[in-house]
């Protein structure tokens, strides 16, 4: 299936349309695009197939091409789908969308592709990730702990398969924690391991010491004490200012609830956790607020989720508008290179400006400038 597609591009200062760009007539610029369009996942590829649809009709080119093939989420369809672009001549290539179709890609040599994924760990020398990667978000949390000049932050990270990109992550940001801990998210451990990092026990301990110290005492003010002491479940601080967790849904708001029950309250510690979508869930657990994290560009999701819903009648999702910025994001880059020379896009310094946010490619790496959320009181505020 053919699709000639009008793109609108932002360049790091403005929006512009680049129907005007002088591109000679037989210079054409061929992407595939590699999603899911069979099996479970094919109403996502469908998704994404409609918002480089949206972007066709942001400018008047004829100059861009892209191909849509499908992947049925799936490495030997992504592979033989990826062979036919190579046949065709396609030399740069949006998707696949998850990490597994990428196994076998590396055979193919001539082909830049995006992958929509945020891991970066292992990955085919000829596959770029561009989804939201966890050293993009931390250089946001490293941003927003300087600025509020905070000490001693802790690191919290779930026993799952991401732990090493999280550990990569910390390295390339260089962000500052005073100890990194990684918990079972099984609920009676993870209880256990949040009990012993904020030496809960010790803390109520001290709190019974306290009180049966106070019923012992001829203090004139005993009773009043003893009642204050009563109100309270701790005696002494933790050793630390603020928390990173890099957990998501259910088992973030188990953390979170552990850390209360061991009387480590967000209303006193900043409790920073990474990319959350802008879940609404979230919004409705006010025991658990304030939290703090990085994402995209909330009004601009917005903007792009109504503009998609009136021309579709369903909302999209975040991979549909980063799709939609990597189709321009790629026409821009071939503005300022030579189109034949596609393998050098994405190793010359760069900033692009979609409606996601700002991206930064370097050396065939793409990190994004992120905003800060705080959920507060059942709203979303905008720190940065």
């Amino acid at each position: 299936m053919n699709i000639n597609f009008k793109i609108i591009f932002f360049t790091t200062l403005s929006f512009f349309l680049i129907s005007s760009l002088a591109i000679s007539s037989e210079e054409k610029i061929k992407i595939g695009l590699l999603v899911p369009m069979t099996g479970e996942d094919e109403n996502l590829g469908k998704l994404i197939i409609k918002s480089t649809r949206m972007a066709l009709e942001d400018i008047n080119t004829d100059k861009l091409e892209i191909y849509p093939k499908d992947t049925a989420s799936n490495p030997d369809q992504t592979f033989k789908s990826a062979t036919q672009f190579k046949d065709m001549g396609i030399k740069i290539v949006i998707g696949p969308v998850f990490y597994k179709n990428l196994i076998y890609l590396d055979g193919l040599e001539d082909i830049i592709f995006l992958s929509l994924t945020n891991k970066t760990l292992n990955l085919p020398k000829n596959v770029i990730s561009s989804g939201v990667n966890a050293t993009s978000q931390l250089n946001a949390i490293k941003k927003f702990i300087n600025s509020n000049e905070i000490k001693k932050t802790i690191f919290l990270t779930p026993k799952l398969d991401y732990e090493p990109e999280i550990k990569k992550a910390i390295i390339e940001s260089k962000i500052k924690t005073f100890k990194h801990f990684i918990y079972d998210t099984e609920p009676t451990k993870l209880t256990a391991q949040i009990e012993k990092i904020t030496n809960y026990k010790i803390r109520k301990q001290n709190l019974a010491d306290e009180i049966k110290r106070v019923k012992k005492s001829d203090l004139i003010d005993k009773e009043k004490q003893l009642e204050k002491l009563e109100k309270i479940y701790t005696i002494g601080n933790v050793n630390f200012n603020s928390v990173i967790i890099s957990d998501f849904g259910q088992s973030l708001k188990s953390v979170i609830t552990s850390l209360l029950y061991t009387d480590v309250s967000p209303k006193n510690k900043h409790i920073i956790t990474f990319n959350q979508w802008f879940d609404k869930s979230l919004l409705n657990e006010k025991a658990i607020q304030p939290i703090y994290y990085p994402s995209i560009n909330r009004k601009n999701l917005n903007t792009f989720e109504n503009k998609f819903f009136k021309k579709f009648d369903e909302y999209p999702n975040h991979l549909s508008l980063l799709s939609y910025d990597l189709v321009g994001l790629i026409y821009y880059l071939s503005i300022k290179n030579e189109i034949l020379e596609i393998d050098k896009l994405f190793k010359k310094k760069n900033s692009f400006k979609g409606k996601i946010g700002i991206f930064d490619i370097k050396n065939n790496k793409i990190n994004h400038r992120l905003n800060f959320y705080q959920i507060k009181d059942g709203k979303i505020k905008e720190i940065f």
